[in-house]
């Protein structure tokens, strides 16, 4: 696969994952009528992301055939910790534009701001610390 197939198909998998992260977020809020309806569904709509952009890089971007459980556990691990400081980057988008503009539209829309900054940088953590091999 050239370059540019790989990052258009990056590209279509972010727009996936940012489009599994939102409905979550949005499904929890329907769903959660609580103190901290707002967070929780942040942190549900980051968790589905994850796992849908997990599986999607893994099999298709770096075409990654782990051969046992411990083996998909730790790359899964460490994909996981390549997206502590792009997860929270994300979030101070989103949680920045909802504080300051105080509307669900650019909450919304710092979510994806800070998503697409986030998954330029993780592309490259992954490539060199996760998918090395």
């Amino acid at each position: 696969m050239t370059a540019l197939n790989t990052a258009m198909l990056y590209c279509i998998f972010a727009t996936i994952a940012t489009l599994v992260n939102l409905l979550t977020q949005e499904a929890s809020i329907s769903l959660i009528k609580a103190t901290y309806s707002l967070e929780i569904a942040i942190v549900a709509g980051t968790a589905t992301g994850l796992v849908s952009k997990y599986i999607m890089d893994k099999r298709f971007i770096f075409r990654n055939k782990s051969t046992t459980a411990r083996d998909s556990l730790a790359k899964f691990s460490a994909y996981s910790l390549t997206g502590v400081c792009t997860t929270l980057l994300f979030w101070g988008f989103e949680f920045g534009f909802d504080s300051y503009f105080g509307t669900k539209f650019a909450r919304y829309s710092g979510a994806v701001i800070g998503l697409a900054i986030g998954y330029g940088i993780k592309y490259q953590l992954d490539k060199r610390f996760v998918f090395n091999s």
